[in-house]
């Protein structure tokens, strides 16, 4: 299935959407400390995008009964907000973002440390920022799906940890989750070339221990097979006739709106 390419306007949209989710992070990180629910932040989070007249991506999509994802330890994704789920000063919390806003997605992914962790879990903190980093770097038109995949693998077991498999990265724009499927690793050189107007969701998933995960129970939850740390990393990027853009970073001074000004789609 082809990758669909965005318009000027589309890609503009898809900015607004994508600041509206960096000013949630922003806001509610203000609320990550010892003693808070998962829930607690979910409603928070449902305040946060309603006040911006966006709606949460998630909610209700294929019955996903909550606003955002939280994932604690070793939580990969789809963690399920609950009373009962207290943060605590040492854990690591991933926590998912997707708002639809005129139209349009935006959608991403940060973890926290809560309190004093431990070195592994810094180690790993900064090890799935890098893979991010070095992902949104190699989108480039010209480069390939597998140069990406192949970037987040390598960097990832070269400091000792492992990447998730059997979830992906993937396309955005008027659907939550369009073409292409993102794997985490992969082979340089292969896959679908990379062109102005794409759209796409990085998302290292890094883990301690093994690749393996599974489904807890709940049918949402995932963990990691032996329960070793992961964190959750994601960014939406676009892609310009100039190279990209992240339409998830605090864009302050307008600069990443003003590339998408002039932004000329291919014809």
């Amino acid at each position: 299935m082809a990758i669909p390419l965005k318009t000027k306007e589309q890609l503009i949209l898809m900015y607004e959407a994508g600041q509206i989710v960096v000013r949630v992070f922003e806001k509610i990180k203000e609320y990550i400390r010892d003693g808070i629910s998962t829930a607690e932040i979910d409603e928070i989070a449902y305040g946060i995008i309603t006040g911006f007249n966006a709606k949460p991506a998630f909610l209700g999509y294929m019955n996903y009964p909550f606003s955002i994802c939280i994932s604690i330890n070793e939580e990969v994704v789809h963690g399920l907000p609950s009373k009962n789920r207290v943060i605590k000063n040492g854990d690591i919390l991933s926590i998912d973002i997707g708002v639809f806003y005129k139209g349009v997605y935006g959608d991403a992914t940060r973890t926290y440390a809560v309190g004093k962790i431990s070195r592994t879990a810094k180690r790993l903190i900064r090890t799935g920022k890098e893979c991010l980093r070095r992902a949104i770097q190699l989108a480039q038109p010209g480069n390939r799906l597998g140069d990406i995949s192949n970037a987040i693998q390598s960097y990832a077991e070269y400091q000792g940890f492992s990447v998730i498999r059997d979830w992906v990265g993937h396309g955005i724009g008027e659907k939550l989750h369009e073409e292409p499927q993102i794997p985490n690793f992969g082979t340089p050189g292969t896959g679908e070339e990379l062109k102005p107007g794409m759209v796409l969701c990085f998302e290292p998933m890094v883990n301690v221990g093994t690749w393996k995960a599974k489904v807890q129970d709940d049918k949402w939850t995932v963990v990691t097979e032996d329960r070793k740390l992961s964190v959750h990393f994601e960014d939406m990027v676009a892609l310009i006739n100039i190279g990209n853009v992240v339409l998830t970073f605090p864009d302050k001074n307008r600069e990443v709106l003003s590339k998408l000004e002039k932004f000329v789609p291919q014809t």
